[in-house]
């Protein structure tokens, strides 16, 4: 059995441009035709993170929702120290959190 299949111009145009279409294909309840609907894709566009300050072991930063803080310790250093690390590399975050209030408060 053959089908003919009604795709809109603006698909075949990327089609012919090697692109990839992502839809559907329908049958018609009433007419019986299939027909190929592609999906409105709207690309993504996010703002970038916003560096507060850049660490020994890492870096603060913050997005439109969220304050990020990393930090990554060499395993060659022993539980201890990174630990003691890990306790300056926070306190150094909230330090940094705070000159920003600061600042953006002026």
């Amino acid at each position: 059995m053959k089908k003919y299949i009604e795709i809109p111009m603006e698909v075949l145009e990327r089609l012919v441009d090697d692109k990839c279409v992502e839809g559907s294909l329908r049958r018609d309840r009433w007419t019986g035709k299939i027909s190929f609907k592609a999906y409105n894709r709207q690309s993504r566009i996010r703002e970038k993170d916003r560096l507060v300050k850049k660490l020994p072991w890492g870096w603060v930063k913050e997005s439109l929702l969220r304050v990020k803080v990393y930090g990554s310790f060499p395993k060659d250093l022993g539980t201890a120290r990174v630990m003691g690390l890990l306790e300056d590399h926070t306190r150094d975050a909230k330090n940094a959190l705070i000159d920003r209030e600061i600042i953006d408060f002026i």
